[in-house]
């Protein structure tokens, strides 16, 4: 009885929509379907209770890269992101050497196969030169599908996402590549056009890289990718809703059209990320973090964000006025799905892990677990 859990009070967040005063039953390690008579309940009424959040695009936080860290700095990361209710986060790369990108593919796939990542994420180097944004462009490559190939093989099965300028050469061939493999090709950091773009969804990418960013602007005459990512039903747009990123109405446009189903929050973030201002690397790039904005010191492009999931998701529920049931899919249903770990993670259902995020009325976090295990224990309120 010991190992059993009742969290009882909150508007509890279901995948079948919100229970008021509802529990959760935690044992051990998972989410159970009851608890034996006797067992204390933790009283959260007034809170909401909400599946983990699952990052499927992040490149570190509490001043670790995960393109360039340690694997202590990598794990420092993941847990700074824990403490902001990620309870699962893929560590996403930026461009490098090939030789340094199959090398860190190697190490950071040992943290895959223990559970500390999700899974690994090479964004770059087979992007486009015209929309590099924050990644070095003399490292830049055509998607030749041999070097794609690669590094899938280097992250030994971890490999969870490539994002493709698929327009270059090779690229609808990678894309053909990755989906036989069971890697998800994402579109991203590309100049195509609709039509071309249409061409990759065709070919099996399924996933918009932080939609509008590091793409053509939507237009009349040439809608270009953005008009294709958001009407197909086979993508899931990631959005970066820190503020920044977007315009609201920008977000507003992309939920009204793919809808809940198909978005997926991201946080994008770089080291800063629950760290602070200051200067900072981003692979082989500086970049300074001012009033928790990131740009390069060479040229000021955005160098990706310092955002948590937390605060993307309050924003979310408060600033846009999205429905709590909503932004619950966005954080942590559809990337989990899209990562093959839903059936572990991504809602509150017995059987799952137990990772929970307690909010309270504000949507500010008070509790995260992980694994049926306090990160920030919600009757202290800090983190354990």
């Amino acid at each position: 009885m010991a190992d059993h859990k009742v969290l009882a009070g909150a508007h509890v967040v279901l995948p079948t929509g919100i229970v008021e005063n509802g529990r959760v039953i935690v044992d051990g390690d998972r989410i159970a379907g009851a608890a034996p008579e006797a067992t204390p309940a933790l009283d959260l009424t007034g809170h909401w209770l909400v599946p983990g959040f699952v990052d499927m695009h992040n490149h570190g936080g509490g001043g670790a890269s995960f393109t360039s860290g340690t694997v202590d700095d990598v794990l420092k990361g993941v847990h700074t992101h824990r403490l902001h209710g990620t309870t699962t986060v893929v560590a996403s790369f930026v461009t490098g050497e090939m030789d340094f990108l199959t090398q860190r593919a190697g190490l950071l796939s040992e943290l895959a196969e223990q559970g500390d990542l999700a899974g690994l994420h090479f964004e770059g180097p087979f992007i486009s030169p015209c929309r590099k944004g924050a990644h070095d462009e003399t490292l830049l490559r055509d998607p030749d599908p041999a070097d794609v190939r690669k590094l899938i093989d280097a992250a030994r099965g971890q490999a969870k996402m490539v994002t493709l300028a698929t327009e270059l050469p090779g690229g609808i061939d990678s894309v053909r590549l990755l989906a036989e493999h069971g890697v998800i090709a994402a579109i991203g950091h590309t100049d195509a056009s609709y039509e071309q773009t249409v061409e990759a969804i065709d070919a099996g990418a399924t996933v918009a890289t932080h939609l509008y960013n590091a793409m053509p602007a939507l237009g009349h005459r040439a809608p270009g990718p953005i008009a294709a990512l958001l009407e197909d039903e086979r993508i899931t747009v990631e959005l970066i809703n820190d503020g920044t990123h977007l315009h609201p109405a920008a977000l507003e446009l992309a939920f009204h059209h793919a809808g809940p189903g198909r978005v997926a929050f991201i946080t994008d973030a770089m080291d800063a990320a629950g760290f602070g201002d200051g200067r900072y690397m981003l692979g082989p790039l500086e970049v300074e973090v001012k009033d928790s904005v990131a740009r390069l010191v060479e040229g000021g492009s955005i160098a990706g964000s310092t955002l948590t999931l937390d605060r993307a998701f309050k924003r979310a529920a408060t600033i846009d006025g999205l429905p709590v049931e909503a932004v619950v899919q966005a954080i942590s249903a559809n990337p989990a799905r899209l990562l093959g770990v839903y059936d572990r993670v991504g809602s509150l259902e017995p059987g799952k892990d137990a990772d929970i995020v307690v909010l309270d009325a504000a949507f500010d976090i008070k509790g995260v677990m992980r694994k049926g295990e306090w990160i920030v224990d919600p009757t202290a309120g800090a983190a354990v």
